[in-house]
């Protein structure tokens, strides 16, 4: 019967839609030469339960013609072959899988169409191989570094779809399809690379600027440390920056980092200035009214007058920041705010505060020297009389 029902139909009017019917018939005829008819009783009436049945509850004669059929197909089964390849067990559970799915859409499979469905399967498999690896990529990366990551991943998909695939000429077209999905899953990796790049390079840039501002106000201008944070900002920032949003934060960071770095020059020789006025005057009254010491006051003095009034008649304010005098006051200066034992800046309210304790407990207490009277008065009792008051 399915001999006949597979024979080809006589096409003499050179009908298009019983030629296809052939190829159908052709089809199925070479999928079903090894047929062998065998038919099974009913296993039970209830064939809503029949999954939940056990052997023994199921129809003897359909127990034992079910085992029959097990000999049967295990005397006759052969392995499959498709494009000269063997396939094993999975391999041909997915065969069938894929051409039941064609079957069930009303498309026609022929040897080509199911050798490309049947790779499909292991594109989508080694597609999935290279998302694993590509996404094992720590991200933000160098675009160099990324594309080379992206070739190792690429290289070992199209390493194994080239030993799992299936046909050679059917087999170009999977793995130019292969080619395209793996490009269209870089593109995604590309701009999450940027995306992250420039998240990293943009919180790099503003902690930079936050600490450019925070060094533009320091309580005591020092030229050493603003040098030094500038240059600590600067190397975390090329050390942590990377991707390809770097090169275009580079150059911001550059120009803002100039302006911070001009700005703060531009102020710090005034800034100077103003503080050691302010200090002379400090010193002036210390040495004049807490520890009195004349040498201290007379110093302060020269230099206050210096800086108020020889500075401003003899020098410019451009020539007196080129002076050797007012560059030694700078080296002194520097060397005293800021250097690897202390930072002055960042103590110099609690050394003030200190030292302004211990100047009170000073004044207090550490000049008063002990009394040697008593609190109670005391009378002396002479042997040759005591002294009386002269009377008028």
């Amino acid at each position: 019967m399915v001999n006949e029902a597979l024979r080809r139909v006589p096409n003499t009017n050179g009908d298009k839609n019983l030629d296809q019917v052939n190829q159908i018939r052709e089809s199925l005829a070479m999928m079903g030469e090894n047929s062998t008819a065998f038919s099974l009783p009913q296993p039970h009436l209830q064939r809503t339960k029949l999954c939940d049945m056990r052997d023994d509850e199921l129809d003897p004669a359909y127990v034992m013609k079910r085992d029959q059929l097990k000999e049967l197909v295990g005397s006759i089964i052969l392995p499959k072959i498709v494009q000269g390849k063997t396939l094993n067990g999975k391999e041909f559970v997915s065969f069938l899988e894929q051409i039941l799915e064609a079957l069930n859409k009303g498309e026609i499979p022929s040897t080509g169409s199911l050798v490309e469905v049947f790779n499909k399967g292991i594109l989508e498999r080694c597609l999935k191989l290279y998302s694993e690896l590509i996404s094992r990529v720590k991200l933000p990366l160098p675009e160099n570094s990324l594309q080379e990551n992206h070739e190792r991943s690429r290289e070992s998909a199209m390493k194994a779809f080239d030993e799992q695939h299936f046909g050679r000429h059917h087999a170009k077209r999977s793995a130019m399809q292969l080619e395209e999905e793996i490009d269209k899953v870089y593109k995604n990796v590309i701009l999450a690379n940027e995306y992250r790049s420039s998240k990293l390079c943009e919180s790099l840039y503003t902690r930079c600027e936050d600490k450019m501002d925070q060094l533009q106000v320091l309580r005591l201008p020092s030229m050493a440390k603003f040098n030094a944070g500038f240059l600590q900002c600067n190397q975390s920032f090329e050390q942590e920056c990377v991707g390809p949003s770097k090169l275009n934060y580079e150059q911001r960071m550059m120009k803002m980092m100039g302006k911070s770095k001009s700005l703060f020059i531009k102020e710090y020789n005034q800034r100077l200035f103003n503080w050691l006025v302010a200090f002379s005057l400090v010193m002036v009254v210390i040495g004049r009214f807490v520890i009195k010491f004349i040498l201290i006051e007379i110093g302060a003095w020269i230099m206050f007058i210096f800086l108020e009034t020889y500075t401003r008649m003899f020098w410019s304010a451009e020539t007196l920041y080129y002076n050797p005098i007012w560059h030694f006051i700078v080296a002194t200066w520097e060397t005293l705010v800021y250097n690897p034992i202390l930072d002055l800046d960042r103590w110099v309210i609690p050394i003030v505060m200190m030292g302004a304790l211990v100047l009170l407990y000073w004044r207090c207490y550490g000049r008063r020297k002990p009394s040697s009277r008593s609190l109670l008065p005391l009378f002396n009792n002479h042997k040759s009389g005591s002294a009386r008051p002269r009377s008028d």
